[in-house]
This record gives C-alpha cells, structure tokens and sequence, in this order.
C-alpha cells in the first residue's frame, strides 16, 4: 500500500509539471516517489535480523538510508536547473523533485499525515503564479530567477 500511494502521489505531482510543460513529469515525479518510498521501507523493515544480538551494537540506524535518498534527488535536481544568459529555469521542478522524494521517503515511513498536509501544500506552491494572478499580485507571480538578485 505505502509503494501504490507513494507512486500516485509522486504521479500526482508530475501530472502539474506535465500539464505545465515542465522538463520533469508524471512518470519521472512517480518513480521518484516510488523509490523513496521503496529506500525508506527497506531502510526501516529490511535489517530488523540485524537489530538484537549479536548485532545490537552495529551502529544500525535506518535513518542513513533515507537521508541518501535526499543526497542523491538533488543530483537528479541538479541536473533539471540550466542557466541561459542571466536567468535561471528548473527550479521549481527540481523543488518539486525533491517534494516527491519527501513525500515518498514520508510514506515509505508511513506518516501518512504529515504526507498529506506536505503534499496539500506543495501542490499549493506549484499554483502560487496562478493564485497571485487571479487576485491581482502579477509582481509576484513572477519567477524569473537571476544570479544577481541577491543583494
């Protein structure tokens, strides 16, 4: 169950991206998604052998696992960022990449809760330029990045 709703969530994610024109999409965001959660659940129940005597003392830690998972989405992140002239693209899908990642990584734990209210305020960041749009704040809608706008 936690596989099936980390790959729908990641696909849900990938259908905005897809639907916007992004580099990164549906089946992209989903196996993302679905292999967090895939990392995390072998993090979490794949070496319980391993966890009473004689290996108790082994430094085991399942949390290692997941905190590669973050490590490597952002070399997948990184290479989803291209910089043209003075302006930046990529970023927000790489952001959103990195979102499945979490979101799949939450699931693979089963914190389904926090999951769902991550998500639920993802999906509302990626509709932000539209959200300020419709009331009026086109200024900030804009997300046009530039090395130099950080004074």
């Amino acid at each position: 169950m936690r596989l099936f709703l980390a790959f729908l969530v990641g696909a849900i994610v990938g259908t905005e991206r897809k639907f916007r024109h992004k580099p990164a999409g549906l089946r992209t965001h989903a196996l993302v998604g679905l292999g967090a959660a895939l990392f995390t659940i072998i993090s979490v129940y794949g070496f319980l052998e391993f966890s009473g005597p004689p290996y108790y003392r082994a430094n085991m830690d399942p949390a290692r696992i997941a905190a590669q998972i973050v490590v490597g989405v952002g070399f997948i992140g990184g290479g989803l960022i291209f910089r043209e002239k003075n302006q930046l693209s990529g970023l927000t899908t790489a952001a959103s990449i990195w979102l499945t990642a979490g979101l799949g990584t939450g699931i693979g734990a089963g914190m389904y809760f926090t999951v769902f209210i991550a998500g639920i305020l993802g999906f509302i960041a990626l509709r932000l330029n539209r959200i300020f749009k419709s009331i009026g704040l086109d200024s900030l809608a804009e997300d046009h990045y530039s090395p130099h706008d950080d004074h």
